[in-house]
């Protein structure tokens, strides 16, 4: 049972309806299924609920989405940065931290990555170029493994990988190491070495055909 966590919109529009709802681009269920795990959403909650949550879970996704607000990470909001999801924020922070005290395995995807440095003391850059280069358009370009890593245990080779970010790590998260870098050395991934399985990635494999990421995570959550 792998758990993702979701959006909370104010509105979203489906048959007759426009009401607020807790979301999920298909992509993030149907990638686990893929890999043969069942997904569970996991829509914003009270963060005292995130430890129960987590109890009942073998993996955790942190899903991509909305900027992080930049007080989490000691920073002041810059122009180009995105309306805060504060809601998101209590609940994915939660989430990680009780996953990580319950060495539950983890997998951050794009603003999961992020938001697993900052959970652990990191920082991002609030703007970078060429990695969203449409709006609402994902793009791709090349990721090459760090030798050695849990990520090249899982993907040896350069891929070419659905991208659409225009936030960065920078300061590294404590115990956190770069397990991928894109040819301009933005890192793509991270890892925690010092836990079990934790991985984050900066693209979206849920919108490619390569399940090999979340298959090591389903792997992992089974006890392989």
């Amino acid at each position: 049972m792998i758990g993702v966590s979701t959006y909370l919109e104010s509105g979203a529009r489906w048959g007759v309806w426009e009401l607020e709802a807790a979301l999920l681009p298909v992509g993030y269920p149907r990638l686990v299924q893929r890999a043969g795990g069942l997904a569970a959403m996991l829509p914003p909650d009270d963060p005292r609920h995130a430890a129960a949550a987590v109890a009942r879970l073998d993996g955790l996704v942190i899903a991509g989405g909305p900027d992080v607000e930049p007080v989490r990470y000691g920073a002041e909001r810059e122009p180009r940065t995105g309306p805060p999801a504060p809601e998101r924020d209590a609940w994915e922070l939660a989430l990680i931290e009780a996953a990580l005290a319950a060495g539950l395995p983890l997998l951050g995807i794009c603003r999961g990555m992020q938001l697993l440095n900052v959970a652990l003391g990191g920082t991002l850059l609030q703007h970078i170029e060429g990695h969203a280069e449409v709006v609402g358009v994902f793009g791709g370009h090349a990721v090459k493994p760090v030798p050695g890593s849990l990520y090249a245990g899982v993907v040896p080779e350069e891929t070419f990988v659905p991208t659409y970010h225009h936030q960065a790590v920078d300061r590294l998260g404590e115990g956190l190491v770069p397990s991928a870098y894109a040819t301009d050395g933005t890192v793509e991934a991270l890892e925690l070495p010092s836990a079990d399985w934790v991985l984050g990635v900066q693209w979206h494999p849920e919108m490619g055909e390569d399940v090999r990421v979340m298959g090591a995570l389903v792997e992992a959550a089974s006890g392989g």
